[in-house]
């Protein structure tokens, strides 16, 4: 972080304090608070950390008044169009696009390392038969260090390279095998004669009586399901993936404690709740009533999939990820849905509501995720794990920067205590 001129003034109790600004590249400044409790004996009060900067990165910036998502300053809508999602992993990764010669390079690192150890096939049968794919997910990521000891030294650059590429290379693999076995279905290997999208639908729909012809505009629409899921700042699983690895922890282990995070339907889990909304609506002749619902502010009820907690005009991701829901939808021909004919008609029926457009409720990505993997075959229970196996180049990505940061410190925040005060023990027979 670059030394700064610039200084606000803080008065406590009739005392001056002066706190250094810093000025990003992009974005508000920063008042820097690190010596404050040292030199004034207080702290700063700011819970779900929406008003701190845990860190300073390279990686990604957000505006959300702009709608703009950049990463290593490219927008996402030019990444989700001229590019695809390996590349995208190489620019996270090292912080500039790659030549065609390291491209190819990098992609045949990740192709080479997609299978997993046989030996972990023993974890997915320990599961019950209806366990959440999320569950199979958090723990066999988990266990990758228990067969991978060869990177797991964070102080090793080369150890922390190839936990990198063995994570990117075998989380589609892992969530297809946590699919296939929540279905009852046998594990369909990997090959190396497939692209990364395409070689995970073939693991998720592929059965040894027939194979799976994987249709490139279903390839396509995956890849950029992946590609604008890859990063998205500091958000709560990438803040988790960053304070457990500030610890020491090992790589896996913080990319499962990542997945946990992303478990949660406020975070990975909101396509899924997008979907099961639309079901709860059932038919299109409901929609009404349930737009009557979202304006009522004595109904807890909302429309999932509308408007964004950061994005506070609109999501840049949703245009892409729209115009490959359209694709897809038109490919399958898919008519008689009914879940995916309440999305169509929803969609009209917010936009064109002054209720939505004037409050910049418009449908996010997850809105339009949900549709296109409910129209791929995908069962809920699935969006959140493709979720994670998107994210983890993001996460990976946190996690190199932060590892090599050297004002690292163990994450350690601090609180407002409204407990008791000192008291002494009371015997029980006087109680």
């Amino acid at each position: 972080m670059a030394d700064s001129t610039k200084t606000a003034k803080l008065t406590i109790d009739g005392k001056d304090y002066e706190l250094p600004i810093h000025s990003p590249t992009a974005g508000p400044e920063v008042i820097d608070i690190r010596k404050l409790y040292a030199q004034a004996g207080v702290f700063t009060y700011d819970p779900g950390f929406t008003s701190t900067a845990s860190c300073d990165s390279t990686i990604t910036y957000i505006d959300g008044g702009k709608g703009e998502l950049l990463h290593r300053g490219y927008p996402i809508d030019q990444l989700a169009e001229k590019s695809h999602y390996l590349e995208v992993c190489y620019l996270l990764l090292y912080g500039e696009l790659p030549s065609p010669a390291q491209l190819e390079d990098f992609e045949s690192r990740v192709t080479n390392h997609t299978m997993i150890h046989e030996q972990m096939m023993y974890l997915f049968r320990g599961y019950r038969r209806d366990a959440h794919p999320m569950a199979i997910m958090v723990g066999v990521v988990g266990a990758l260090s228990a067969f991978y000891h060869d990177s797991t030294d964070i102080s090793d650059p080369w150890q922390r390279e190839v936990a990198s590429i063995r994570m990117i290379a075998k989380l589609p693999t892992i969530a297809a095998m946590a699919y296939k076995y929540s279905i009852g279905q046998p594990f369909v290997y990997p090959r190396n004669d497939l692209d990364y999208a395409s070689n995970f639908l073939r693991m998720c729909f592929a059965v040894p009586a027939a194979d799976y012809e994987v249709n490139p505009i279903l390839s396509r629409a995956m890849d950029r399901i992946f590609t604008l899921h890859a990063d998205h700042e500091q958000n709560a699983s990438t803040s988790t993936v960053r304070l457990a690895s500030s610890s020491g922890a090992n790589p896996f282990a913080c990319i499962a404690a990542g997945i946990a995070c992303l478990w949660g339907p406020a975070h990975g889990g909101a396509n899924q709740a997008c979907l099961e909304m639309l079901q709860e609506i059932g038919t299109p002749d409901r929609i009404p009533e349930f737009i009557a619902r979202a304006k009522d502010k004595d109904d807890p009820f909302r429309l999932m999939g509308f408007g964004h907690r950061v994005y506070k005009n609109f999501d840049p991701r949703a245009k892409v990820m729209k115009q490959s829901a359209d694709e897809v939808l038109d490919l399958l021909g898919i008519e008689d849905n009914p879940t995916l004919q309440v999305a169509k008609e929803l969609e009209k029926a917010a936009l064109a509501d002054p209720y939505f457009t004037d409050k910049k409720l418009f449908p996010n990505v997850d809105f339009y995720s949900g549709i296109i993997l409910e129209a791929m075959g995908f069962p809920t229970s699935m969006f959140t794990p493709i979720f994670a196996l998107s994210r983890t180049v993001g996460w990976i990505s946190q996690w190199k920067e932060m590892i090599s940061d050297p004002q690292l410190k163990i994450g350690r925040p601090r609180q407002l205590y409204h407990g008791e005060t000192l008291r002494d023990y009371v015997d029980i027979e006087n109680r």
